[in-house]
């Protein structure tokens, strides 16, 4: 194989703020940035603001970095908001119902 492998996340209601080298800034509706440092040998590009992509010739290094960004801010079962993976699909809860 020649391109590598790459994993494709995407970011609901947080935007990523760029790069600064080797590291990542996200925005996480945290109250402070929070900075994820690259791994040699992974490439990560942010396309419109939302959209991230992992790439590099190692599976289960490009599999990790995805699964530690991700981790950041799990996607909530409620609002639907956070990292999740391109395509996954999540199974919206119901909230409370409002008291009679």
């Amino acid at each position: 194989m020649t391109d590598g492998f790459k994993k494709e996340l995407d970011i609901v209601a947080s935007l990523p703020r760029g790069g600064e080298g080797q590291a990542v800034v996200f925005a996480l509706g945290y109250s402070h940035p929070i900075v994820f440092d690259i791994p040699n040998g992974i490439d990560i590009a942010i396309e419109k603001q939302t959209h991230i992509t992992v790439t590099g010739v190692d599976r289960q290094v490009v599999g990790q970095v995805a699964a530690n960004i991700r981790r950041m801010r799990k996607p909530d079962p409620y609002k639907q908001k956070g990292v999740r993976y391109t395509g996954e699909q999540l199974k919206k809860k119901v909230g409370k119902t409002g008291a009679k």
